[in-house]
């Protein structure tokens, strides 16, 4: 039975507890179990809500006594430890927030638990969750579980392996820049990032550049993703940027694939791609043509004039600085990583500053033409498939980059603020999950769900999982 159960998505796993096939006690344990017996090589896994149980039976004898049951009675979920969890650990993947218990839930956590979730425990990160790589110096170093010598991301990396490794069904990350699409598609989950300020940041640390920075659920299965955005939008009366009301979709919820048109492309100036990677966008680009969808390879001179990666990298260094400068003040030896390497960085210049700026609105019309003859937008994820640990810099296809390309094919929806999708679609000749991405239109989760669910319906990798 145990088997059956850590695999089962959240609402496979919620149907059966409405229907007494399982007990949420039941599946609790089944994952605590699955923890025990395989997060010691991973590491995803932070902190154990103690309290896990006691709530599952609390949701097992509410619905015995036929009280309303919501969406995800019984079933649990986990959280990225960069999110305030009432009562549970939070301690943002630094020594420096060691021990530290918030008295309250985030929003997000707090819609999920009133739709009957159960948390779980709370996953690893990079430093204040800011690097590709999900390592610091409180809680250490997340593995991949497809190889554990290969990185699961940043900065969701955590939460990207626990569900891959079927730890947890469903969960919740934070995205600045690749954060819930990268860890996904180095891990061969789904995750989506949507519209700026559909899912509120209250109770999310850090907010800096808030304008960048969102909330995401990630799962196994593109109806999960569908369902535990449905959870947690909505204005909360607290985040500035969660303003638009829940009727506001511009998407084609029920188009058939004859109704849609999809863009495609791998390159367009954002550097080189690993040529398996590029197969893998073209093989999901060709089988969505096969299933009736409208479907043609796009350029958009835009991206070849303005990288958004390297105008995101010249920006956003002014606002991390003093940020990451009051965070870590008298507490020099417990820095990590990122927080030294950004505190080192030279200043931006105003003028490039700006010309950054000006540089994020031509990139955001561009999208707005392409939006105006298509529907959605499929492109890679990731140049790569997982790379090594602590890799500095990658040969792709030839040519040598920087590590930081890595964020190149994501990072222009979130200066954007678009939804963009990520699930898996391919494999590597290593073994190594392949993702593709799904973007659209502002506030159009509807078309971007709408898509993911057909490639997921003809998808060649469909329900496969690393073993243990």
């Amino acid at each position: 039975m145990t088997d059956d159960i850590f695999f089962l998505d959240a609402s496979e796993l919620a149907a059966r507890i409405r229907s007494g096939e399982l007990t949420s006690v039941q599946v609790v344990q089944a994952h605590l179990d699955r923890i025990a017996a395989v997060d010691s090589k991973i590491n995803a896994i932070v902190t154990v809500n103690e309290n896990a149980l006691a709530e599952a039976q609390a949701a097992d004898d509410a619905l015995a006594a036929g009280q309303q049951v919501g969406p995800l009675r019984g079933v649990p979920f986990t959280v990225k430890d960069s999110i305030d969890t009432a009562g549970v650990l939070t301690q943002r993947g630094s020594p420096i927030f060691r021990g530290r218990t918030p008295d309250a839930d985030a929003v997000s956590v707090a819609r999920m638990k009133r739709a009957g979730g159960i948390l779980l425990a709370k996953t690893n990160l990079p430093e204040f969750s800011y690097s590709t790589e999900s390592n610091n110096l409180l809680s250490g170093r997340t593995n991949n579980p497809w190889n554990l010598d290969r990185t699961s991301g940043g900065s969701s990396g955590g939460e990207s392996a626990a569900i891959a490794a079927g730890l947890s069904p469903i969960g919740l990350g934070t995205d600045l820049a690749i954060s819930v699409r990268g860890p996904a598609s180095h891990t061969g989950i789904a995750a989506i990032k949507p519209t700026h300020g559909r899912i509120p940041m209250t109770g999310v640390w850090p907010r800096v550049p808030r304008r960048d920075w969102h909330v995401g659920p990630m799962a196994r299965t593109i109806r999960d993703l569908e369902l535990g955005y449905s959870i947690m939008r909505g204005p909360d009366g607290q985040d500035g940027f969660a303003i638009t009301p829940n009727s506001v979709d511009t998407g084609k919820r029920d188009a058939t694939p004859e109704q849609l048109r999809v863009a495609w492309f791998t390159d367009s100036g954002l550097g080189p791609v690993d040529p398996q990677v590029a197969a893998t966008v073209r093989q999901a680009a060709e089988a969505l043509r096969g299933a009736g969808v409208h479907v043609e390879e796009i350029d958009i001179p835009t991206l070849h004039r303005d990288n958004p990666l390297a105008l995101f990298n010249k920006q956003h260094v002014m606002e991390l600085k003093p940020a990451m400068a009051e965070a870590t003040a008298g507490h020099e030896d417990e820095r990590f990583t990122m927080s030294t390497t950004m505190l080192a960085t030279p200043d931006t210049s105003v003028e490039d500053y700006v010309a950054a700026e000006q540089g994020f609105e031509r990139i955001r019309d561009a999208y707005a033409q392409v939006f105006t003859e298509f529907d959605a937008v499929l492109l890679p994820v990731l140049p790569i498939p997982a790379h090594e640990h602590d890799a500095t810099e990658f040969v792709i296809d030839g040519q040598t980059v920087d590590a930081t390309h890595i964020q190149t094919f994501t990072v222009q929806f979130n200066i954007t603020g678009m939804p963009a999708l990520s699930m898996r679609f391919g494999t590597s000749s290593d073994s190594l999950p392949i993702g593709v991405q799904i973007a659209g239109p502002w506030h159009a989760e509807s078309t971007v769900f709408a898509v993911a669910s057909l490639l997921e319906s003809i998808s060649p990798v469909r329900d496969q999982h690393p073993e243990f």
